[in-house]
């Protein structure tokens, strides 16, 4: 979108509450925990946040702001929404039932309990309080089958609390009705999740916790509460657009004659939080919220015939990509390739090595430096101009087909079909070259034979000018070698593929792009991430 010219906001950030931080906290900062919960926390989120930064600005992903949810900005943002769904009557008080650690003295949250999963047909046996990883269902902790607290091992207590619920009930309608305006542009699976639910009916759902360590509930006999994450969350969102500019309200609440359009991009096990939950904040609010309009969720990633496990050190996670001597652009290309858009997908070492061996390196790199540097060899560096014949033109259709695509996917959100179309151009590129063997042609002594080799060399370049554009969203750091070599600027993506260079358009060297992935590497990488043996 940016390089179409559109006027775009990308924040992205660390939700840094809940019971994830506190259990982080009393597990990395045992000390400081027993005297300051919430400075414990704010150590582990301190640490994670400038962790998270470095793997983004590694990878490459630039956001307009990476911020977090730990600020002032977030308490101010929540407040306002909660104050306003009170005003309107969106909140119920109940008591309820939970899990107590004598050993403790506290409540325990969710995620600080653990058990088996209450659904007969799943009766996974360490189903957190919040959430089963089996079967992906949303849980009570107090319905959890022999429960034991996560630190202590102990078997906990059933103690009464009084709580708050957002009445979703009462948003229902609204939320069903905008439903029906917006989610044809989401994802297959959003939809299906969305629909899940609105089938079986909305609940009133809590939405305060018994932790330390959360954006504090501004009501009165609440003062010892913080917010459930999932309420706080997402409305890090707008929270981190304030952080990033005073006219965040802007592009948060809508205005006549100011049109926005929001996206969201998340795996699917998020996108019941994104979809029901946090519209219905919104919505319950009564105010002009600019609610998602795209919801793009992807199935899932698995490792090497399993699945990834942090716990287990199964798995390349972003933090150690960067140990590998792969650089980050090879890293982001694989990922989309294999990106999960419609089913899960798996990453395996041998597939890497082989779309980087096959893909990169002898399709687009290939190409890229034969493009080039018969500029270089045969032309002193200037790129050559000539009338181009039918069978050129021809081919010439097939790159705009093929762009039309791309742009299509792009603008749909089908990014590993984008990048797949780029590669196909790139395939393009190298037919044209093999096709017309400029090589021998610009030795020849005839000159339509001499036109025909200048005319391949000139499409040629140019091709290598689109794909430079074409890669950004995909491999930026590609993309700007190939502009560098070049000796040009990156630009818009065009709708018709042309004569972007000017004749004489000096270039002035030729350097691989890529480099071949060898056995030996794949051989390291596989038994550093295959995880902790058992003994």
């Amino acid at each position: 979108m940016k390089n179409n010219r559109k006027n775009t906001l990308y924040i992205c950030g660390t939700d840094e509450y809940g019971t994830a931080t506190e259990t982080k906290a009393y597990q990395d900062f045992k000390e400081l925990y027993d005297k300051d919960v919430r400075q414990a926390c704010k150590a582990v989120c301190d640490k994670y946040h400038a962790l998270h930064k470095e793997v983004y600005q590694w990878f490459q992903i630039s956001t307009d702001h990476f911020g977090r949810t730990s600020t002032q900005h977030q308490d101010d943002v929540v407040h306002e929404i909660f104050n306003d769904l009170d005003k309107r009557g969106m909140w119920l008080e109940k008591d309820v039932d939970q899990l107590f650690s004598p050993k403790l003295d506290k409540f325990l949250a969710d995620r600080f309990v653990e058990g088996t999963c209450p659904k007969p047909e799943c009766a996974y046996e360490d189903a957190r309080g919040d959430q089963c990883d089996k079967c992906g269902g949303l849980l009570n902790a107090i319905d959890l089958v022999n429960p034991r607290c996560k630190f202590t091992g102990c078997t906990p207590e059933i103690r009464t609390s009084r709580h708050l619920f957002i009445n979703l009930p009462k948003i229902e309608s609204d939320l069903k009705l905008w439903l029906n305006e917006v989610t044809s542009e989401w994802s297959n699976n959003a939809k299906q999740i969305f629909d899940s639910w609105i089938k079986k009916g909305l609940e009133p759902r809590c939405m305060t916790r018994d932790l330390k360590w959360g954006v504090k509930v501004p009501k009165d006999g609440y003062d010892h509460k913080v917010f459930y994450v999932w309420f706080d969350a997402p409305i890090g969102y707008p929270s981190i657009t304030a952080e990033y500019t005073p006219k965040w309200r802007d592009w948060w609440l809508a205005k006549d004659g100011q049109e926005v359009k929001y996206y969201q991009f998340m795996g699917k096990d998020n996108v019941p939080f994104h979809s029901v939950l946090f519209p219905s904040y919104l919505l319950g609010t009564g105010k002009p919220w600019n609610l998602v309009n795209v919801i793009n969720a992807t199935e899932y990633l698995n490792y090497e015939n399993g699945k990834f496990s942090k716990s287990r050190g199964v798995g390349v996670f972003g933090n150690q990509a960067s140990e590998t001597n792969i650089p980050a652009d090879v890293w982001r290309f694989y990922l989309i390739y294999m990106r999960p858009e419609v089913q899960d997908t798996e990453f395996q070492w041998t597939d890497f090595q082989m779309k980087n061996n096959s893909e990169l390196l002898n399709n687009l790199g290939n190409f890229v430096n034969r493009g080039l540097s018969f500029v270089v060899k045969f032309y002193d560096g200037k790129v050559p101009s000539a009338e181009i014949n039918g069978n050129m033109r021809a081919w010439v259709a097939e790159v705009n087909e093929l762009l039309k695509q791309y742009i299509e996917c792009m603008e749909n959100n089908h990014q590993r079909e984008g990048l797949r179309r780029v590669l196909a151009i790139s395939k393009l590129g190298n037919k044209l070259i093999q096709t017309w063997q400029p090589w021998v042609k610009v030795k020849s002594k005839d000159p339509a034979l001499r036109n025909e080799a200048s005319a391949c060399v000139m499409l040629s370049a140019n091709l290598v000018f689109l794909l430079s554009s074409l890669l950004e969203p995909f491999m930026p750091m590609t993309s700007f070698e190939i502009a560098r070599q070049v000796g040009v600027a990156r630009a818009q993506i065009p709708a018709k593929f042309g004569a972007f260079l000017e004749k004489d358009h000096k270039i002035y060297e030729s350097r691989p792009l890529f480099r071949k992935i060898e056995d030996d590497e794949i051989k390291e990488y596989r038994a550093r991430f295959a995880g902790k043996s058992d003994k």
